[in-house]
């Protein structure tokens, strides 16, 4: 195992971590097509966060755009995102691209692990045949696959690479060993072989997927207790004191995991011709959160006989989840760009990157929040630490005398804002 040279595929929130902690026991090759991020890395900057500018400065990984000087590498790890596209249907683009390029050069006695969520048979289905056609060699005879759902949990969270149970699966038992001694290097707790690439594949999708539905089912009892003018909040902590209840919380829920692995599986399901009914439910639910919270708010001003136009707006958080600068198929920029009609808005958040925001989502962020009596409605969207440290006395210092609170996560006693999902 000491010579073999890994390549990591994709350096974003999975690859990045795990190129750097392989490092520490092989020679790695980080391959990335976006040249910038390659010059970033080179220059010892992640603009992800997760990998620190110190520690990447202590590695000797050969970050490259140029796929030929992956050749060389006996163990390809790829870690490629896997989106959807306008339909919410799979789109692999960057997974076959990735999959053509290891064909290319894959030699006897490789191996290729796959560590990108997919939905269950893409690995047997559409890779393999690919890698086959692509390299014409045969699978077991002259190289071999493993599957490895990654876990990573990006932003200030304790579950990182290395202190997270992790799955694998190979196509034999060859794949099998190479890639257990290769995660044992770096994983702390169990490593789990699962029986096939398939049930790994399963496993991965519906961890996501379950937390996507018991998030959607606490959405859908928010919204009927605002017609029934209960607290929601109040209702979780008496029903929180029973042992067996499910501690979730309403709210946003998007990213590039949670928000998109549901229809995944969904479309491997109607594939099929089985159609889920559960899984679609709860993704509708969560998918319409933002034009929920954004009726709410326009019925708020028509109780006060105001209406949502020319409104001056603080809007803080935009990034998918807390204390995470990833805004990747973000909730809140939804909202946001509900909100943005006929209205001037101030963005801020303080962990999501503004050149890269501006950059792709066209959003601009306010770098300080100092405009005293100003808004007409301020909305806690997204409250990373920073944002959760506000006093409400100052916040609603920035608002006029007549200002409206939303605060959807929830994070001040209710008698203090306007109104909370």
């Amino acid at each position: 195992m000491k010579n073999k040279k890994i390549c990591i595929v994709g350096l974003g929130y999975v690859g990045l971590p795990l190129a750097v902690n392989l490092s520490k026991y092989f020679e790695i090759v980080g391959y990335d097509n976006n040249e910038q991020r390659i010059i970033n890395l080179r220059g010892n900057n992640d603009k992800t966060k997760e990998i620190k500018n110190s520690e990447l400065k202590k590695t000797k990984i050969l970050f490259t755009s140029k796929k030929s000087e992956t050749k060389d590498c006996s163990v390809y790890i790829v870690t490629v995102p896997t989106p959807v596209d306008s339909q919410n249907k799979p789109l692999l683009t960057s997974l076959v691209e990735a999959t053509k390029m290891i064909g290319s050069y894959v030699k006897n006695g490789d191996l290729i692990i796959y560590e990108s969520t997919i939905f269950p048979g893409c690995t047997e289905e559409i890779l393999i045949p690919l890698l086959e056609k692509t390299s014409k060699k045969k699978l077991n005879k002259n190289f071999y696959v493993g599957y490895s759902p990654e876990r990573i949990d990006p932003g200030l969270s304790k579950f990182k690479l290395v202190n997270q149970a992790k799955i694998i699966s190979g196509s034999n038992k060859t794949a099998l060993n190479i890639t257990k001694k290769i995660y044992n290097k770096i994983i702390k707790k169990e490593i789990f072989i699962a029986k096939s690439i398939k049930v790994a594949e399963a496993a991965k999708i519906i961890e996501n997927t379950q937390r996507d539905i018991n998030i959607a089912f606490i959405n859908e009892i928010s919204m009927l207790f605002h017609k029934l003018n209960i607290n929601t909040n109040e209702v979780l902590k008496a029903a929180g004191t029973k042992w067996n209840f499910l501690n979730f919380k309403p709210g946003l829920v998007g990213g590039h995991c949670i928000g998109v692995d549901p229809y995944y599986l969904k479309f491997k399901a109607l594939e099929e011709g089985f159609k889920p009914k559960l899984i679609s439910s709860g993704r509708s639910i969560n998918d319409f959160m933002p034009k929920f919270i954004f009726g709410q708010i326009k019925k708020i001003l028509t109780v006060k006989k105001r209406s949502l136009k020319n409104k001056n707006i603080l809007f803080l958080g935009v990034a998918f989840k807390e204390n995470c600068n990833d805004f990747r198929n973000s909730k809140a920029i939804n909202l946001l760009k509900l909100l943005n009609k006929n209205n001037y808005i101030d963005v801020y958040d303080n962990l999501v990157n503004s050149s890269l925001l501006k950059k792709e989502e066209k959003i601009e962020l306010i770098s300080k929040i100092n405009k005293k009596n100003f808004y007409d409605i301020i909305i806690i969207s997204v409250p990373h630490e920073k944002i959760k440290s506000l006093k409400i006395g100052y916040l609603k210092s920035l608002g006029k005398k007549n200002s409206i609170i939303i605060d959807i996560k929830s994070i001040f006693p209710k008698e203090q804002v306007e109104w909370q999902l």
